[in-house]
């Protein structure tokens, strides 16, 4: 088959012509000693003819490690993810590997795509905040070691920090300030921490005895929450907790523009306590988590188990948070 013909060939193609899945044609690039040396080679001839190797995987290295251990964003401009990457980055620097990062833009068809492309050039995935499904998840965890931030998939290694626990503190706070209605200012449909967050609003609200609302979706963004802000303007919400910090500093911004100000007319609560959360006007109350522990502990476990670690049965690390209390909050205006 000429070159130009094989120019679009995938891993997909690779395993039909070869009979075989796409995880063992991933395993025959990235770990040959796992595959059988007779279908390695059947794999590797298919490869060929059909153009994959020299498209996706010609700097494979012949050994049986790369020294490359992958990082999947969801969207690298959200600071969530700056202290996690510096995480990741100097556990594998230490251990002898290098990072290679993904930024997904939020975009679930991109992020199966990279991680489809990548794959085979990886000795280990780190996964942050992924809107695939738990299937593919598992499915990726087949091919290579791998660990899962900010969401719990059955059965893979999980490190999470406690969004039920940071949720609470937060909505005993406003509960303590005199607040009797809260809204949550919901983040992405796909977001399991979203879900999370959520559920532990309705599951306190019986229990601290408030009223609760939700508005959204909308995107984890600034300009998101500057968006929401039309809405929680015209709902007239007094408290709201957000998905994360920086819908809550878009919607202060956007409050703002409506002539609204926080926290006289409307206390705000964020999650993540990213960088710029203490140098805004007014500081924002937010739930801060030790996120350069995600990364480092992530990375920890991938080089561990390359060196052969038994590990336990999965079971998601709960890493504890807490309520960083600035000026975004006060008690409800009874004006």
């Amino acid at each position: 088959m000429g070159e130009g013909a094989g120019s679009d060939a995938t891993i997909y193609d690779v395993a039909k012509a070869a009979g075989v899945s796409p995880s063992t044609v991933s395993r025959a690039f990235s770990r040959p000693g796992r595959v059988s040396a007779h279908t390695a080679e059947k794999i590797r001839a298919v490869a060929e003819e059909l153009g994959y190797r020299s498209k996706e995987v010609a700097r494979t290295p012949t050994k049986s490690t790369t020294k490359i251990i992958g990082l999947a964003v969801a969207d690298i401009t959200n600071p969530f993810n700056f202290r996690v990457i510096r995480g990741c980055q100097a556990a594998a620097a230490e251990a002898g590997f290098v990072m290679t990062l993904n930024d997904s833009q939020e975009s679930e068809p991109l992020e199966r795509e990279m991680l489809r492309r990548s794959l085979p050039l990886l000795d280990g995935l780190v996964i942050a905040s992924s809107r695939l499904s738990d299937t593919e998840l598992r499915t990726v965890a087949k091919t290579l070691p791998t660990v899962v931030l900010n969401r719990w998939v059955q059965g893979l290694h999980c490190i999470i920090p406690d969004m039920p626990g940071g949720v609470k503190q937060s909505l005993e706070h406003l509960v303590e300030l005199g607040h009797k209605t809260i809204t949550y200012l919901a983040g992405p449909e796909a977001s399991w921490a979203d879900g999370m967050r959520w559920r532990a609003v309705r599951d306190s609200a019986p229990k601290m005895g408030f009223v609760y609302h939700r508005v959204g979706p909308f995107s984890p963004t600034l300009q998101g929450g500057r968006a929401a802000a039309e809405v929680i303007a015209a709902r007239k919400c007094k408290a709201v907790v957000c998905f994360n910090d920086l819908m809550a500093m878009g919607l202060m911004r956007g409050l703002a523009e409506r002539g609204l100000k926080v926290p006289d007319d409307v206390s705000v609560i964020g999650f993540d306590n990213i960088f710029a959360s203490a140098f805004i006007e007014p500081g924002l109350t937010t739930v801060a988590a030790p996120l350069t522990m995600l990364g480092d502990s992530a990375v920890r476990y991938i080089v561990a188990t390359l060196n052969g670690a038994k590990q336990a049965d999965p079971a998601p690390v709960i890493v504890p948070v807490r309520l960083i209390v600035r000026e975004s909050t006060a008690p409800p205006c009874r004006g």
